[in-house]
């Protein structure tokens, strides 16, 4: 048994722990509240957007755009959305195990681009094909932050070098429940109009083709940051949830070296006791 100073210096040092991951819950509930506020405010732009696109598409059944061409998937590119740092629990893991799971299914070679240091790690250090990185995008990233990434996967879309590429990400469901997402990015599939909108009979200029050939990268950029935000918000979650286990964690402890340590004393003042009337009956002798 460890002696009780030792016992009474580990208290010590758990304690302080608890104190930082209580801390650090609180500031991650703080942070969680402001992503969950940006992703909200991205809702009604991308909304917007998908609702111009499916008019637009829906006038122009026929209308043939390299993104929206359907071709046989020889090459794809995978968009893996991870955070910088750790202490989120199973949120990067699962996202990179999804990641993972398509590179090694599909049959066809897969080019990865990462948005977030944890996920550019991973593939470095599994020797996957990294063609693209953006990470340290901070709490508040903006879409000119992580748009070298989502231009490289379009590039290599555009260029023949890929013929489909894909997202992954956590998808925000709840404070308490994240899920690690796989979303089709190219070919753009036809949005649908989202509830609600009133549709109207617009006339645009210049002809709808060319509004089109300008949306449509817009729509691309849009679909990839509203995965950032969301990631961004899971984080966060994740965050709140992983230091308020290891504050609990850190509690049970305490009170079990608490224990042991009480154990440790009473046996230390038995001992002392038995000396003492060992001692007196050796003098009455």
């Amino acid at each position: 048994m460890p002696s009780l100073r030792d016992l009474r210096r580990r208290i010590r040092t758990v304690a302080n722990t608890q104190k930082i991951t209580k801390a650090m819950e609180l500031v991650a509930a703080s942070k969680l509240r402001r992503a969950q506020e940006r992703m909200q405010n991205a809702r009604p732009y991308a909304d917007e957007l998908s609702g111009v696109m499916a008019e637009l598409m829906a006038r122009n059944a026929g209308y043939q755009h390299p993104y929206l061409a359907v071709r046989p998937v020889k090459r794809r590119c995978l968009i893996l959305v991870t955070s910088d740092r750790g202490l989120v629990g199973a949120l990067n893991s699962n996202s990179i195990r999804v990641a993972l799971r398509e590179s090694a299914g599909g049959g066809v070679p897969v080019a990865m681009v990462t948005i977030g240091r944890r996920g550019r790690d991973a593939m470095r250090r599994l020797r996957r094909d990294l063609v693209g990185d953006v990470s340290n995008y901070g709490d508040r990233p903006t879409l000119g932050t992580v748009l070298p990434a989502i231009r490289i996967a379009m590039q290599q879309y555009e260029q023949g070098e890929c013929d489909q590429v894909d997202l992954v990400y956590a998808r925000f469901l709840s404070a308490g429940r994240q899920e690690a997402t796989l979303q089709r990015v190219l070919p753009v599939e036809p949005p649908a109009a989202p509830s609600g909108r009133l549709v109207a009979d617009f006339e645009y200029e210049p002809d709808t083709p060319e509004v089109l050939d300008a949306l449509l990268p817009r729509y691309v950029e849009a679909q990839v940051y509203r995965a950032v935000l969301e990631n961004l918000a899971s984080e966060q979650a994740a965050k709140v949830m992983a230091m308020h286990n290891a504050e609990e964690n850190a509690g049970d402890l305490i009170l079990s070296l608490t224990l042991t340590a009480n154990k440790a004393r009473q046996a230390s003042i038995t001992t002392e006791l038995m000396e003492v009337v060992s001692g007196a009956t050796a003098l009455e002798a």
